[in-house]
């Protein structure tokens, strides 16, 4: 049995995590080209290889052979969290919606940086919309932009022959990083 995975770990700083944690980097093979992949490793036994110290077998594989690679990403939000509960705070706090339409503060946004114009028009105003308009910017679902929330909502998170080829989001990443958003929403509102 092939267990299939997709893992993020969202840290403050990732040179930091990683340098207490023993792992392997992965790697990645594009035909002829092998290079370290950008955010993958692996926190268990793993063959390496000894001059780099990388995995000598390409993520894709290592996967179908059993091995588990976590994704983890620095998300630089979160070194302006004080504590755990901090955070919990400022994810129960229901964020000012409105800010969503201010192109200053679209702009800093972790992943809507470069969208304001689609964030503005689209004009998310709970969690859900939110996470919809982080699908709907990437290739996947760019087709979907003209339409409504609602309509919007019916074909989001399911792959039809209309998607591009590319990248898209799953349902489960569009909303935690919906959540990032929010936080991040908090702790602008709170300077």
């Amino acid at each position: 049995m092939n267990l299939h995975t997709d893992i993020d770990i969202d840290v403050a700083d990732r040179t930091e995590l990683l340098s207490i944690i023993p792992h392997v980097p992965a790697i990645q093979k594009d035909g002829n080209t092998v290079r370290k992949h950008n955010t993958g490793v692996y926190f268990h036994d793993m063959p390496t290889n000894p001059l780099t110290g990388n995995a000598t077998i390409d993520y894709k594989m290592a996967q179908d052979l059993g091995y588990f690679k976590i994704d983890v990403l620095n998300v630089s939000l979160y070194k302006q969290v004080k504590s755990p509960e901090h955070l919990d705070k400022l994810c129960e706090i229901e964020p000012d919606w409105s800010m969503l339409t201010d192109p200053k503060i679209v702009s800093q946004l972790f992943h809507l940086g470069n969208h304001v114009d689609v964030t503005i028009s689209k004009a998310p105003k709970n969690i859900n919309q939110l996470a919809m308009l982080l699908a709907l910017i990437r290739p996947a679902k760019k087709h979907l932009i003209h339409l409504p929330w609602d309509q919007i909502e019916k074909s989001i998170w399911t792959k039809s022959e209309e998607d591009e080829e590319g990248y898209g989001y799953k349902k489960s990443h569009a909303l935690g990083y919906s959540m990032a958003i929010v936080v991040q929403m908090n702790l602008l509102a709170d300077h």
